[in-house]
């Protein structure tokens, strides 16, 4: 296995933990706005960031997909993996 493959694999089960995380706290604030209105609040944001980071899990494991299987367009998911991977640190970091 490349090391490319490794950084892959690890960017894929990061942002899959990540996402699945996400959805389970989307979850409980669903489960919990009745009681607690101010959570209402909190699901938008909640809602984008957890769909940003199901965009990259399969961002990654296409590019992973690619890798394993050595396909001839793995270059073509590498390149969006990393530009989502920049795209994910300027969005988090503070303005």
């Amino acid at each position: 296995m490349h090391p490319l493959t490794v950084v892959t694999g690890i960017l894929l089960g990061s942002a899959a933990s990540i996402a699945a995380g996400l959805a389970v706290v989307m979850f409980m604030f669903f489960l919990l706005a009745d009681d607690h209105p101010q959570l209402t609040e909190e699901i938008g944001p909640l809602v984008t960031n957890a769909g940003l980071f199901l965009g990259m899990t399969a961002i990654c494991a296409a590019s992973f997909i690619g890798l394993v299987k050595e396909r001839r367009w793995w270059w073509l998911p590498q390149l969006g993996m990393w530009g989502g991977l920049v795209l994910l640190v300027l969005y988090y970091l503070p303005s």
